[in-house]
């Protein structure tokens, strides 16, 4: 009998517990990253890793895939592709404030292509992540944990000694959170925690008299300062980046925009978007001021040439680049960060705060250590300095004792039995003798060159050098002012040997504002093919070519180009399209699939109706579906600004066959696929809201169901086809709706 328990349980609660650990254990060891060091998990494991295989700054590179493997094998257990995307972006000056990593090879490019393979590329430490982020391991300044296997030791956080999480940045996502701090200058940051810790009672506003703002490697311009006192306090909002444009004159009048820094934002795919997104306006006659662009950017920087006409308006085409493009960006700030195992928002005072905290710590263990050490050298140093004293003793206890054992209980605690003296005086002073263990195997280890007369004399000036030590070290852990010396002259240090001018600027700019040119109103003709094909063309071409445009093409829509055409499609929805963003040209252009234009899906949706928005105005729109369902809606319900919305509700396996656009009253006549007719006035079709099934319009017999909607004015003579004969219906017997219809002859 199996002697193992079952224990029932509420499966919510386990489903709770369970999420909430998972939850927190990629929140706090994977995707946010510490206060202290500003890293997250994968990336100090990888910087550890390249510290203990040797890659320092000023030794060889190293293949990547060394790198990354001997990580996953050994600290980080989730996957290559993880660890080498962190080592490469630490590599990458346009995305770092200070690189961590020095790449050798292919590491990707500002524009968005990726880095080349691992196995290609190679790397080693930066000197700045060599000499501030790696330093001091040896002294047990951190604590090391065990890593996933406890095969190995790595440390729970590096002894970083600036603040990393302001200089480089970071973003991440969570479960239910997400990080984004922006990258700030490493000169100003300094200054900054040195400011704090003359003052802790020191504002957030009198901090930003050193850190002015972001500082962001693609440089740019930051154009809400007056906003960032808040952002900076609360540690979330918005931060608005322009690129940097300028105006170069050319001969003969020409001009050009050249666009030499971009937001941060735009790093990667969003420079071919911006380069996408002017051609568009260009395509869209949204201006006529720009004949040409192109990406001039290359290793030395970012280069976007756009050639002026000569009588470009330039300040308004500006603000239509920073209006209509991402020229213009947001950066969404949000300073959250594990702070004591905790995710916590921080303003830019509590982060520097935990960095300042973490410094002593980091100090008070490495002056412990060091003291330590310094202690253990002066215990040394003074016992050899009393032996050089006695040394012709020692030499006698040496020469009489049978072994070490005898010798060393001697030298620390006088016991003389087993040892041979010549004189009974040496034994006396034997007695006497009470060097510690230490001292002892110190004295035991010398050797004979020691007792060299300038060998003496350099041993005592090493013991004075650890006087001094010990009490530097000693002013340092008891006094907070001396620690805090300590702590400031080595910012300076870095701050000499690291820090660089400002790439961003900071300022408050108007808001950008431009006059659209007023498009002037035309009625147009809109074609569309059979596959979809759409252009726009001028009525005078139209009238030219009327017979072979009205034979070639499917829908031919009169409208005007400030308009709207709106799809209706089977599924119940309507797509709108701005007759502007239609091809205008010639009427042998082949046009522009209509589903490159809007979101009308033409692997999963049939056209039923195609009409201009402006129809709509004072009149109704009749629906009706396969399964017999017909209603009126008033046409304003369809006037709306989103370019897709549901036009009607649909039972299932239901699917719309017909829309149509009604004015007043007007007979209406149904048909089934069996030939059924039911003809019933228009009035009798309930009026209903878009998003109601509507009515039953015709009772339908088993196994059939409605093909066809005709609406046609009373007086009228209406033929319809069906199979080889003709259908009057004007002569149907006009009935009620929900009726089954008469049977036509075939």
């Amino acid at each position: 009998m199996d002697d193992s328990q079952i224990i029932r349980t509420e499966y919510s609660e386990v489903m709770k517990k369970s999420f909430i650990d998972y939850a927190m254990s990629v929140i706090v060891a994977r995707a946010l990253p510490d206060v202290r060091d500003g890293l997250k998990p994968v990336q100090r494991r990888t910087l550890y890793d390249m510290h203990e295989l040797g890659i320092k700054y000023d030794k060889p590179y190293r293949k990547c895939a060394r790198i990354v493997g001997d990580t996953m094998g050994k600290y980080h257990p989730h996957g290559d592709s993880s660890i080498y995307e962190a080592l490469v972006v630490m590599a990458q000056e346009f995305k770092k404030g200070m690189v961590l990593v020095d790449g050798h090879g292919n590491f990707g490019s500002i524009e968005g292509d990726g880095a080349a393979a691992m196995r290609y590329t190679e790397a080693r430490l930066a000197k700045l992540t060599q000499e501030v982020y790696l330093s001091d391991l040896d002294k047990d300044v951190v604590d090391f944990v065990p890593n996933f296997d406890e095969t190995e030791k790595e440390p729970e956080v590096l002894p970083v000694r600036i603040p990393n999480l302001l200089v480089n940045g970071a973003e991440g996502i969570a479960v239910g959170m997400a990080t984004s701090i922006p990258t700030h200058n490493l000169s100003e940051v300094i200054d900054a925690v040195k400011a704090y810790m003359k003052n802790n009672d020191i504002t957030t506003k009198q901090l930003m008299k050193y850190i002015k703002g972001p500082d962001f490697p693609t440089g740019g311009i930051v154009v809400n300062k007056d906003d960032l006192p808040d952002i900076y306090e609360s540690g979330t909002g918005k931060i608005k980046i322009r690129g940097k444009v300028e105006l170069e004159e050319l001969k003969r009048g020409k001009k050009r925009l050249v666009i030499s820094e971009i937001p941060y934002t735009m790093i990667g795919s969003g420079i071919g978007k911006f380069l996408n997104d002017v051609a568009t306006l260009v395509e869209t006659k949204k201006t006529n001021d720009i004949i040409d662009i192109s990406n001039q950017s290359s290793k030395e920087g970012i280069r976007i040439v756009l050639d002026l006409r000569k009588d470009a308006d330039v300040e308004n085409l500006k603000n239509m680049l920073y209006k209509k493009t991402r020229l213009e960006d947001t950066f969404g700030v949000n300073m959250l960060a594990v702070a004591n195992g905790k995710p916590e928002t921080m303003g830019i005072k509590k982060i520097i705060e935990h960095h300042v905290d973490f410094q002593f710590d980091l100090a008070t263990r490495k002056y412990n250590n060091l003291l330590a050490k310094e202690k253990d050298k002066k215990e040394i140093q003074e016992g050899l300095i009393k032996a050089c004293d006695v040394i012709d003793l020692i030499i006698e206890i040496l020469r009489g004792s049978k072994s070490i054992k005898d010798a060393k209980a001697c030298l620390t605690e006088g016991i003389t039995e087993n040892i041979k003296f010549k004189s009974k005086i040496s034994e006396k002073m034997a007695m006497l003798l009470r060097f510690t263990e230490r001292q002892a195997t110190a004295i035991l280890e010398m050797r004979l060159y020691k007792l060299i007369g300038l060998e003496i004399e350099a041993l005592q000036k090493e013991h004075e050098e650890t006087l001094k030590n010990i009490a530097r070290y000693e002013d340092i852990l008891n006094n907070y002012d001396s620690m805090a010396d300590v702590i400031i002259a080595e910012l300076d240090s870095y701050k000499k040997a690291y820090g660089r001018k400002r790439r961003t600027v900071v300022e408050n700019a108007e808001e950008a504002v431009f006059e659209e040119k007023k498009i002037e109103e035309q009625e147009v003709i809109v074609l569309m093919d059979r596959f979809g094909y759409t252009r726009a063309v001028d009525v005078a071409t139209y009238e030219r070519n009327k017979e072979a445009a009205d034979s070639e093409n499917k829908y031919v829509i009169r409208c005007l180009n400030t308009g709207k055409i709106c799809i209706f499609t089977d599924t119940g929805k309507m797509h709108q399209v701005k007759v502007l963003d239609i091809p205008y040209g010639k009427f042998r252009d082949k046009g522009t699939p209509i589903d490159n234009i809007c979101n009308y899906a033409s692997t999963e949706e049939n056209m039923i109706c195609i009409c201009e928005e402006e129809q709509f105005t004072d009149s109704k729109l009749i629906f009706a579906t396969k399964q017999g369902m017909i209603k009126k809606v008033d046409g304003s319900e369809f006037q709306v600004s989103k370019r897709t919305i549901a036009a009607t509700k649909l039972q299932e396996d239901d699917e719309v066959i017909s829309v149509q656009v009604i004015h007043g009253s007007q007979n209406v006549v149904l048909q089934t696929e069996n030939g059924y007719f039911l003809r019933f006035l228009s009035e009798e079709v309930s009026e209903k809201k878009k998003t109601a099934i509507g009515v039953r319009g015709m009772k339908l017999q088993k196994n059939d169901v409605l093909e066809s909607v005709y609406l046609f004015e009373e007086g009228t003579e209406i033929k319809v086809p069906y199979k080889e004969k003709e259908v009057t219906l004007n002569r149907l017997k006009l009935a009620k709706r929900d009726g089954t219809g008469t049977k036509a002859r075939g």
